[in-house]
């Protein structure tokens, strides 16, 4: 799965896909796209791979998409560009398995996009976003539109998107943008612990909580229970709920 744009490290059951593009910030471009996208639906079906990171190499995280590639033809650049990413997106929302980013440096544009998507986030305190498509004259992409209205609602992702502007870290944390703001030498260590403490949980039922809680605002409340029913019953048929039931009775026997 490696890509010199995009290098895949797995480690025991955790997969880091890193941006390697440092010299442009690791700006999206259309390779850049394609090894993502293309990763992100090896990942999905892995099942040796409990746990994803999402990180950028060199001093950003991702600094928007390349606008090399869009000033002479725009709308051609932008064809070839959107449709991976947004296929990229829509994998990491839907992987049965958590999804971590971890930001240092800038996170703009396409780069703001694509670290919402994950499941946790983890800001360095020197990091930054910024929705910086409108001070290029652009709408937004890779489901930017979709995820700032349910983050924060509706009247503060206008302002930001409509407005721009860096946003810092303690802001991000107060607004649910993240997770957790972390001192930029203690990133590493802090990624490390957390994606060791989500693989040693049980990734069948993670898999399904994200699966309901990112679909339940398309469904009536008698229809998220119903698919709650389905997928307990579901998780109750792997030998992990079997397995944690006993160890259940058998912390209670052992007092």
């Amino acid at each position: 799965m490696d890509n010199k744009v995009l290098i895949t490290d797995v480690v025991g059951p955790v997969a880091t896909l890193t941006f390697n593009r440092p010299g442009a910030f690791n700006a999206l471009d259309v390779e850049l796209a394609e090894a993502l996208r293309d990763s992100c639906r090896a990942l999905s079906t892995d099942d040796a791979v409990k746990v994803v990171v999402l990180r950028g190499a060199g001093r950003a995280f991702m600094a928007g998409g390349d606008l090399n590639a869009m000033r002479e033809s725009p709308i051609d650049a932008l064809n070839q560009l959107i449709p991976p990413v947004h296929e990229a997106v829509e994998l990491i929302t839907a992987m049965p398995k958590p999804v971590l980013a971890v930001v240092h440096g800038a996170a703009a544009g396409a780069g703001l996009s694509i670290a919402l998507a994950a499941d946790f986030v983890l800001m360095a305190e020197s990091a930054r976003f910024s929705f910086a498509y409108s001070d290029i004259a652009a709408s937004g992409d890779a489901g930017i539109t979709w995820s700032l209205p349910r983050l924060l609602g509706l009247r503060r992702a206008l302002q930001i998107a409509m407005l721009g502007g860096a946003i810092t870290p303690q802001q991000a944390l107060d607004w649910d943008l993240i997770t957790e703001v972390v001192p930029a030498d203690a990133l590493d260590e802090r990624t490390d612990a957390l994606a060791a403490q989500l693989a040693a949980r049980p990734t069948y039922a993670l898999g399904r909580i994200k699966q309901l809680l990112r679909t339940s605002s398309e469904y009536s409340l008698n229809e998220q229970l119903q698919r709650e029913h389905q997928a307990f019953l579901d998780c109750a048929g792997q030998p992990a709920f079997v397995q944690a039931v006993e160890n259940f009775f058998s912390r209670r026997s052992s007092k």
